[in-house]
């Protein structure tokens, strides 16, 4: 991935963490201190918790250090590791696109029930990182299985294997 939006994601997700624990100690702060504590503040915690840990997967995607299943790990001939890599990819880039289907479908559903989440935003707006989220994983999947296929077919067309 091109190194602008790396450190853009990683500049997001430090602002996030930083928020995260700014608010978390004001909480415990005002709940110790004055026995109480500001209502808002904990839902406002589960939503960027989620919002952090969904930018994260599409940061991890984008260095090729996404969730994977190993089924074969090191019994693999090297020479078949490219080949199975562009499986894996082919298949992260198909969930993910499921999973940006399935997200616009609960934010649609979300808009039209309504509500008010932290902040007086409406609730549709926390949840709209699900798609979003899902949609950029996808299309770093599918930039991935591009970039190894042409690899692949690079090395064939040289004669060497990948």
């Amino acid at each position: 991935m091109p190194p602008f939006i790396e450190r853009i994601e990683e500049v997001l997700l430090c602002l996030l963490l930083a928020a995260m624990i700014l608010l978390a100690c004001l909480q415990i702060f005002l709940r110790t201190a004055v026995s109480g504590g500001l209502l808002w503040i904990d839902p406002l915690l589960r939503y960027l918790v989620l919002w952090s840990g969904l930018l994260g997967a599409v940061a991890a995607t984008g260095q090729g250090k996404h969730i994977a299943i190993d089924l074969f790990g090191g019994r693999l001939p090297a020479a078949l590791t490219p080949y199975l890599d562009a499986v894996v990819q082919l298949f992260s880039c198909l969930a993910a696109a499921g999973l940006t289907w399935a997200g616009w479908l609960f934010l649609a559903g979300e808009i039209e029930s309504g509500g008010q989440g932290p902040l007086d935003l409406p609730l549709w707006a926390w949840n709209a990182i699900f798609p979003l989220a899902f949609a950029l994983v996808a299309a770093k999947s599918c930039l991935l299985l591009v970039l190894r296929l042409r690899d692949l077919l690079a090395s064939h067309s040289r004669g060497t294997t990948p």
